[in-house]
């Protein structure tokens, strides 16, 4: 597997840097899904693996995710390479669940420098498994940077109900996926599918990702 993941339309408008979640690799059926998605859109998407799931893949076991300040280090070198390319593509970052909570610690600094057009969290975790009070929302409450959230109504990480209560900014979008779980997928009375909330991810976020570059 090489290090990075790339999905490059014939004439890309945005580039993505989309990073995975805690528990499944970058070229799980949700990261890849997405990103075809998004490719098709005209977005290149481009994804990589933080520390510890390399080392997965390379044969170390099952590790848990690197602490913070690694993971932080690891983004912010996928960011610096993709601004390094100098080829005037805009760049949105963000990421699966704990991948977007790692981009979103770094948007509004990457922002300030016009290095980074937007931010894409895809099933945000606003709060640990059935730990409802030990949120994750603080650095947002002062977030400028253009943020995109897309979620499913029942998540167990922030459900529609939980989020209403939050303040959270103007300058963050929450786009709900009915009767969606962490994965947005619902339960087969909702009358949807996963297939079809997954759809709906991608024109969500390509939606969100095009218009940046003219902002």
């Amino acid at each position: 597997m090489p290090e990075l993941l790339v999905d490059r339309p014939a004439r890309p408008r945005a580039r993505f840097l989309f990073a995975h979640g805690a528990g499944a690799a970058m070229d799980s059926d949700f990261m890849q899904a997405m990103a075809a998605g998004l490719c098709a859109c005209g977005i290149e998407v481009v994804r990589f693996e933080f520390p510890y799931m390399a080392e997965r893949r390379s044969g170390g076991g099952r590790r848990p995710p690197n602490r913070m300040p690694q993971l932080l280090d690891c983004f912010r070198a996928q960011i610096e390479g993709a601004v390094g390319k100098g080829d005037g593509l805009p760049l949105a970052i963000g990421g699966k669940s704990m991948g977007g909570r790692v981009a979103s610690l770094l948007a509004q600094e990457y922002f300030d420098s016009g290095d980074v057009t937007g931010l894409v969290c895809l099933g945000y975790p606003f709060h640990p498994r059935g730990k409802p009070d030990k949120l994750r929302t603080e650095h947002l409450l002062s977030i400028r940077c253009p943020t995109l959230v897309v979620q499913g109504s029942r998540d167990p990480l922030g459900s529609a109900d939980e989020v209403a209560g939050y303040g959270l900014p103007d300058s963050i979008r929450i786009e709900w996926l009915e009767d969606g779980d962490h994965d947005f997928k619902p339960r087969r009375a909702s009358g949807f599918t996963r297939e079809q909330h997954w759809r709906a991810a991608v024109d969500l976020v390509a939606g969100f990702i095009r218009p940046l570059r003219e902002s």
